[in-house]
């Protein structure tokens, strides 16, 4: 007899719609999610009524247990709730997506598992029943929906007029040429910052940039990167962070005054996963006479230091969030091979980011996709970063800020903002501007 057939004649494992939502508010439950992100986040992947996940429920694709290594299956579960001293309920589209999972946890000698079998079909069909999603999350597109636009077909939150894709980083055009999604023009990142403190560009440079690129601020703008490995030693190694270019760029055009802008979910690495084609042919992208809207549109979106020194100076009320590691934060090295100065701006509040800087770890899943957004709300209300406050995040140039800003605003925050001057402005001149260094009194490394 199997471990699955005692799972499924033993342990009893079906749960009723009713008595699921009777369940919610138990601290004791775990709910888990097996479905893919995008359908976790609101994507109507089945067509289904409505999209996103049942309150509460932790996201684990049931993909992950043929992708995922052992000993960081085993973390993942246990950091999401799935132990054996609590009672667990997995769901997904089909009970079938529940079947690996279970038999797992069987195995392992877990009890108190449950199976949704009606499924997240029949719960989103019933609209009296409460459902949670990303608030933006159309903005956070999977490779499916983009594969559908650049075929003309129109799927669920297609774009309204003209669309281009962009292929971005930082100087490396030998990438895009090697290969690039089918239809995608470069964007070089040095076009939207300037070289001498790579905050973005004055206004008038950044209207002249986004027309050359074709850009109006009602086109949709779908960006993407690659994330390669590279060199901390190199003279510039975030030329390999693909998709944290690509979220710079998005906050920059954000910021100028484009309305739709859109990110793909893991990037040029997850168009090639799904087995999508890719091309070799160069395009360039037709300038257009207007960018529509003065620039910028939303200057609230990208702040300097005198907005950072506000912010600090309201600890109640704002917060300056540090998207560093742990050793930039506690002034053991500068994160940079071109800022000398190590160090933290006094008063900030750490938001960590992964192992170095040119990598976002704790923003981001195992398979480099966006971390499920309840984690990532979770882990900024632990440190008293939270919706109410006036947020402004920060690094050392201003690119792993932007990536954890469009997090925030795809949650719907309502007052986010890239501090773009961060640590490489800050430490120039410390007599005005106060530095720490060790370990903060009530911080502690996470």
């Amino acid at each position: 007899m199997t471990s699955l057939h005692l799972f499924q004649t033993d342990a009893k494992p079906s749960i009723t719609t009713p008595e699921l939502l009777a369940r919610l508010s138990d601290p004791d439950v775990t709910i888990v999610d097996l479905r893919p992100l995008a359908a976790y986040n609101g994507w109507r992947l089945r067509g289904e009524a409505r999209g996103g996940h049942i309150p509460g429920a932790a996201a684990f694709p049931e993909a992950w247990l043929e992708t995922v290594d052992e000993p960081e299956i085993e973390r993942l579960l246990a950091a999401k709730g799935v132990l054996p001293s609590r009672s667990v309920v997995l769901y997904g589209y089909e009970p079938s997506d529940t079947t690996a999972l279970a038999t797992r946890l069987a195995d392992a000698g877990h009890e108190g598992v449950q199976v949704y079998e009606s499924g997240w079909l029949e719960w989103a069909s019933d609209e009296d029943l409460p459902l949670e999603r990303l608030p933006n999350y159309d903005r956070l597109v999977h490779t499916e929906w983009l594969r559908q636009v650049l075929a003309g077909v129109r799927p669920e939150a297609a774009p309204d007029g003209r669309v281009l894709l962009f292929h971005v980083n930082f100087g490396v055009r030998e990438e895009y040429e090697e290969a690039h999604i089918p239809g995608a023009f470069y964007l070089d990142t040095n076009r939207l910052e300037d070289p001498a403190d790579w905050n973005r560009r004055p206004p008038e440079a950044l209207d002249a940039a986004l027309r050359s690129l074709g850009i109006t601020h009602d086109t949709t703008v779908i960006v993407y990167g690659r994330d390669t490995e590279g060199h901390a030693n190199e003279k510039w190694p975030g030329r390999r962070a693909g998709q944290i270019a690509a979220t710079r760029a998005l906050a920059i055009l954000r910021y100028a005054g484009v309305e739709d802008v859109r990110l793909l979910d893991g990037g040029y690495d997850w168009w090639v996963r799904a087995g999508y084609p890719l091309d070799t042919v160069v395009r360039e992208p037709s300038p257009v006479a207007s960018f529509g809207v003065a620039i910028p549109q939303r200057p609230d979106f990208i702040v300097d230091i005198g907005a950072a020194k506000e912010i600090l100076a309201d600890p109640e009320a704002a917060a300056l969030v540090s998207v560093r590691t742990w050793r930039e934060h506690i002034g053991a090295v500068s994160g940079y091979n071109y800022i000398g100065p190590a160090g933290r701006i006094a008063g900030d509040v750490w938001g960590n980011c992964g192992s170095y800087a040119y990598h976002m770890q704790h923003y981001r899943n195992v398979d480099n996709t966006m971390r499920a957004y309840p984690e990532i709300a979770a882990n900024w209300a632990a440190a008293g970063i939270v919706p109410e406050k006036w947020v402004a995040f920060y690094c050392g140039t201003g690119w792993r800020a932007s990536e954890t800003w469009f997090y925030a605003w795809l949650m719907g925050w309502p007052r986010i903002a890239v501090y773009d001057g961060g640590w490489f402005e800050w430490s120039q001149d410390p007599v005005n501007n106060p530095i720490g260094i060790g370990v903060p009194e009530d911080e502690f490394a996470a």
